[in-house]
């Protein structure tokens, strides 16, 4: 998805090269919070404030992957649910299902970015690996943008693990 000027192409149909960092987010497919509103995680907030925000920035772009649940699948990530009921954090419930606690891969997001001739990125996210893994398939981040949503009951423990096992850097949790 692009928004606000990003994705031109030259009169050869080829990307125009922005030398400027553009505001990106790279957002992974979640039915349950994008859709429904769950309120187990901070996914459809997130995605809601980093649209704002690339409007208010007045170009960026949003690139939707499709990779359910940390790339587990929508049934897999049911079932993960499940064992969340019980007691186990996100993390412990993906292992307990034999599962990665996240095995997302952005090289596709990457591509996009590429195609869409983005090379210097000013990134919305939380996530140190996924700056990473951007960086290794040739993007240039410039900056990392926080994107925080603040917590509630349903997810406090959520944000939490995603924190100390996962290494997001959030601060409110």
């Amino acid at each position: 998805m692009c928004c606000g000027g990003v994705g031109k192409r030259n009169a050869e149909g080829e990307p125009i090269e922005h030398d400027e960092p553009v505001l990106v987010r790279v957002e992974s497919e979640c039915l349950t919070g994008h859709v429904f509103a769950s309120a187990r995680c901070d996914c459809g907030n997130q995605l809601r404030s980093a649209m704002r925000r690339i409007q208010q920035e007045g170009k960026g772009a949003l690139i939707y992957l499709r990779q359910e649940g940390r790339a587990i699948g929508l049934h897999n990530k049911l079932r993960a649910y499940k064992l969340q009921d019980d007691g186990f954090d996100t993390v412990e419930a993906n292992e307990r299902l034999g599962l990665p606690a996240d095995r997302r891969d952005y090289g596709v997001g990457a591509q996009i970015c590429h195609d869409l001739g983005l090379k210097r990125l000013r990134i919305l996210t939380n996530n140190p690996k996924k700056v990473n893994r951007l960086k290794v398939y040739g993007i240039d981040i410039v900056e990392q943008c926080p994107i925080e949503i603040e917590p509630n009951p349903h997810n406090a423990k959520y944000l939490r693990t995603k924190k100390q096992k996962l290494g997001h850097m959030l601060d409110n949790v």
